[in-house]
């Protein structure tokens, strides 16, 4: 059961993942691979209006896309991008990356081996992961600006594209903590959480919105809870 509390706390802890940047013209779009096709579809979107000439679909597999994805995130987002016409030319895939740090690095290599001169980028991924990939790439690429992106879509919305609510706000939790714990660890800038969103993922967590959770090698849960 999720209660009314939760749902309030949810829609604040998913307000907080994204970023509202204003879209504007960016020398490439670098969408990061996942279950969710509606990435590929943003940063086409991206391209249809001439923001980007260029696209990089970055990822190979993971447990959760490995029957859904069989030839890999990078590729089933370029077979996407071609079916909604966006050129071949137009298009380069990244098919090593595991996790976000690696999306960034690896995607990063592959515009400098082609040759691709970048100032600024659009980064494409999930409505709730926007401003952890934001936080990854300022770590990993700070000489370039970063604008972030997602499929414009509301919580209920996102919800009844996933089908399982209760999955949706552990992925938000999961994500949230991330940026709690990250930061220390060298893998993301460190970003100011205000006191309220800090606040609706300690509730959420003691309703048991915890299966994307990092444990410690001890299995208790990573945290760094700052006020």
């Amino acid at each position: 059961m999720i209660s009314a509390q939760d749902w309030e706390d949810t829609r604040c802890v998913w307000a907080y993942h994204q970023m509202g940047h204003t879209p504007r013209p960016c020398s490439v779009a670098i969408a990061l691979g996942s279950h969710d096709l509606g990435v590929a579809d943003a940063a086409v979107d991206l391209y249809a209006q001439g923001l980007v000439p260029l696209l990089v679909f970055t990822g190979a597999t993971s447990p959760t896309t490995r029957e859904r994805m069989p030839r890999g995130e990078a590729v089933h987002y370029r077979e996407r991008a071609l079916e909604l016409g966006v050129p071949a030319s137009a298009v380069l895939i990244e098919s090593r990356a595991r996790n976000t740090g690696e999306n960034i690095r690896f995607s990063r290599e592959l515009l400098e081996g082609a040759h691709v001169d970048v100032s600024s980028v659009f980064l494409v991924s999930k409505p709730y992961e926007e401003r952890r990939v934001y936080a990854t790439a300022r770590k990993v690429w700070p000489e370039v600006e970063f604008v972030s992106a997602s499929s414009s879509m509301t919580l209920e919305q996102y919800v009844d594209s996933v089908g399982d609510a209760r999955l949706v706000i552990d992925m938000l939790v999961g994500a949230l903590q991330r940026l709690l714990v990250y930061p220390e660890q060298g893998f993301m800038i460190s970003q100011d959480v205000p006191s309220n969103v800090i606040t609706a993922y300690e509730r959420l967590c003691l309703s048991g919105f915890t299966s994307r959770l990092l444990l410690d090698d001890h299995g208790h849960v990573l945290s760094q809870t700052r006020r």
